[in-house]
């Protein structure tokens, strides 16, 4: 299998979800309702894929804790893991929990120091050695550095970001050296050596997509001509309904921590 992960961490939407952070003109609108059965969809696609799925309780305190992506960055190889701090002050809280979850798993934990912040949604991990990081309104230059110094075994790539919240909104990594990115919100230089497709201008979000591994790639529903480019070069599109997580700020990425085995 050539996905980076078989194991992932997830955490449905509670009842406070509506409140999260959003710069979304729709975010008024945000259904709960829909966003636990659309994520109970997301979850059962990625079990059907043979996905392990390690499901956490709803966390009402954290109306953003449904985006468990950005707690933490997991090594399965290494059984090492970072435990992030926000850049966004109102999330800071909902890493505790999964920092239990990997203690109990025999991970050696390390925690990102102030001034540093680090947001799992700004790391791009590859198998070719190498880890993308956004630095971002989220992730900072001292957060990158601690990074980097406790993952020594990958060489850090600094992308800065400016037009979107997190680098995972504008790039994807799709194995064998394949990136999907947004040209108009981050800077391709960055990835010479890689095999780039260019997603639509004017279908940034689908550009939030999951690799799961021979050749398949979750994205959202309703980006027809990504769909179409990522069919012409190969791959199998599975498509799936995020509206809610759309309103809210967030995509197909944002929904798991997965336990990255080049890490």
């Amino acid at each position: 299998m050539d996905r980076l992960f078989d194991k992932v961490i997830v955490r449905p939407p509670g009842e406070s979800y509506k409140n999260c952070v959003s710069t979304n003109p729709q975010h008024d609108t945000i259904d709960v309702k829909l966003a636990q059965k659309q994520h109970r969809e997301y979850v059962k696609v990625l079990r059907e894929n043979g996905v392990d799925v390690v499901e956490l309780e709803p966390l009402n305190p954290h109306p953003d804790s449904v985006f468990v992506q950005d707690t933490s960055i997991i090594g399965a190889s290494s059984k090492r893991a970072i435990i992030v701090r926000f850049g966004e002050p109102s999330r800071r809280g909902e890493e505790r929990t999964v920092k239990e979850l990997l203690l109990k798993e025999g991970f050696k934990i390390k925690e990102i120091q102030p001034p540093g912040t680090l947001e799992g949604g700004d790391i791009l991990v590859t198998d070719q050695g190498v880890v993308f990081i956004g630095e971002s309104q989220r992730t900072n230059k001292e957060g990158i550095e601690q990074f980097a110094r406790y993952f020594s075994h990958v060489k850090v790539i600094k992308v800065p970001i400016n037009k979107i919240f997190h680098l995972l909104s504008g790039v994807a990594y799709l194995g064998n050296k394949i990136v999907a990115i947004s040209p108009q919100v981050v800077d391709v230089s960055y990835f010479k050596g890689f095999k780039l497709i260019q997603i639509p201008e004017d279908e940034l979000y689908a550009n939030n997509m999951l690799y799961l591994g021979e050749k398949k790639v979750l994205m959202p529903a309703g980006y027809p001509k990504t769909e179409e480019k990522l069919k012409r070069e190969g791959f199998k599109p599975i498509l799936i309904g995020v509206s809610e997580f759309w309103k809210g700020d967030g995509g197909v990425t944002c929904l798991n921590s997965p336990f990255y085995k080049p890490l």
